[in-house]
């Protein structure tokens, strides 16, 4: 099942992210310390820039030297574009190892929210806080929602609109916009 992403502005990026589960994990992994548009819409620019498509055994095969060049391209995919390539190869490298290179794998594999959530606690640039945001954004984008998936996804499975999992339309994302700026201001994280 896929969902409505309405993240980065642009159409067809955030079709890209509704039908391609690489892409929805690259932007995941992406987003931090820049804007969710610039993020979620790089792995758009990537798979453009890779041939276009995204596949999680190219580029965890690619030359380090050749994948950093595709992340630094003006515009380049993130603010910090030689780390979030590196960071992006390791966890294509995870994919290929433990779910046969296959993004939708590390979901669709998973018997409960608890051990969704580990999954995606294990995977290369996903903290507890970014883990339990994308275990939301499957269940309410994706449809996704194994047993325990609300206390895996906790606090994000609310009805709050606090992070990308709650943009499903254009208007939800502006909700969102103001949630995190209004959080920001009172000194508080978008769990608080």
């Amino acid at each position: 099942m896929a969902g409505s992403f309405y993240i980065t502005g642009d159409p067809e990026a955030d079709r890209l992210l509704a039908r391609e589960p690489l892409a929805l994990l690259l932007g995941m992994m992406l987003d931090q310390q820049v804007p969710m548009e610039w993020a979620f819409g790089s792995p758009a620019r990537l798979a453009e820039r890779l041939g276009g498509r995204l596949d999680a055994r190219e580029i965890a095969a690619m030359d380090p030297a050749a994948l950093e060049a595709a992340f630094r391209e003006r515009p380049a995919l993130h603010r910090y574009p030689g780390s979030m390539a590196k960071r992006a190869q390791e966890l294509c490298r995870t994919l290929v190892e433990d779910y046969d290179g296959q993004a939708e794998r590390v979901w669709t594999d998973a018997d409960t929210g608890a051990e969704l959530l580990e999954r995606m606690r294990a995977l290369p640039g996903f903290g507890d806080e970014k883990a339990r945001i994308f275990v939301a954004v499957l269940a309410k984008r994706r449809g996704v929602r194994p047993p325990g998936w609300e206390q895996a996804a906790a606090p994000f499975s609310d009805d709050l609109r606090r992070s990308v999992a709650d943009a499903d339309s254009p208007e939800a994302l502006e909700e969102v916009r103001a949630f995190k700026k209004a959080r920001k201001a009172a000194g508080k994280g978008k769990a608080d």
